[in-house]
């Protein structure tokens, strides 16, 4: 006899056909609401019960939650898919960089860094030299120094922005990684209370067996006893 899903009526042949015993109590009666002839004993395929326990997601977390993001619905979709979530945040935003985005954090990067302090302090050192020592007669800046203070203050202004580039770059990187997080932490605590919710449905599944088993032993012994006497 050929298994057949209670919901779409595809059998075995067209689909993967799962045990309709398997089907937590919760999900079980969701799909009764829809299906009123549901039956616990039959069968369903796993697109059905894939789309129902997708439905009990959303039910659980609006209960909770009240309306969910598109984030949080991203990773119950994908929960049920059994898709993986994570991703590299650094490669995927890389990728995406202009020219000009990635030429402004070398940027500042290197006017973060000693090699800038050391190199710059030199460059400023020798131009005083030069301008005191060497080129007393005719130096191109003399003092007080003007032209540099001219070319000081304009690569401070022009620093400015492009370190703030930057930041917000790294900002937008950061924020990205903190919603990654959100959505595998979310995906890890959806997939344990499944976990327990299995292990609890399983565990009332033996109990009901070992029962109907003692009560058949039970059964058993009496029918002995009765032949004894």
């Amino acid at each position: 006899m050929k298994k057949v899903c209670q919901i779409c009526k595809r059998d075995e042949t067209k689909t993967e056909i799962v045990a309709a015993i398997i089907v937590r109590p919760a999900v079980s009666e969701l799909i009764k609401k829809s299906f009123p002839n549901w039956n616990g004993k039959g069968f369903i395929c796993r697109d059905d019960l894939r789309k129902f326990l997708n439905q009990y997601l959303f039910k659980i977390m609006e209960d909770e939650k009240g309306e969910l993001s598109t984030l949080e619905k991203d990773v119950i979709n994908k929960l049920t898919e059994y898709e993986t979530i994570s991703v590299n945040i650094d490669n995927e935003f890389d990728s995406t960089l202009t020219f000009g985005e990635k030429l402004s954090d070398k940027i500042a990067a290197f006017g973060g860094s000693w090699n800038f302090i050391i190199t710059f302090g030199l460059i400023i050192f020798l131009w005083i030299g030069i301008n005191s020592y060497f080129l007393i007669t005719q130096p191109f800046d003399p003092y007080p120094f003007i032209l540099l203070n001219l070319i000081l203050s304009t690569l401070a202004a022009l620093q400015a922005p492009v370190i703030m580039m930057s930041q917000n770059r790294q900002e937008t990187r950061d924020r990205k990684r903190s919603e990654e997080d959100y959505k595998i932490n979310l995906k890890s605590e959806l997939e344990l209370r499944q976990l327990h919710q299995k292990v609890d449905h399983l565990l009332v599944q033996q109990w009901e067996r070992m029962m109907g088993i003692q009560e058949l032993q039970l059964e058993m012994l009496e029918e002995l006893r009765k032949e004894d006497k």
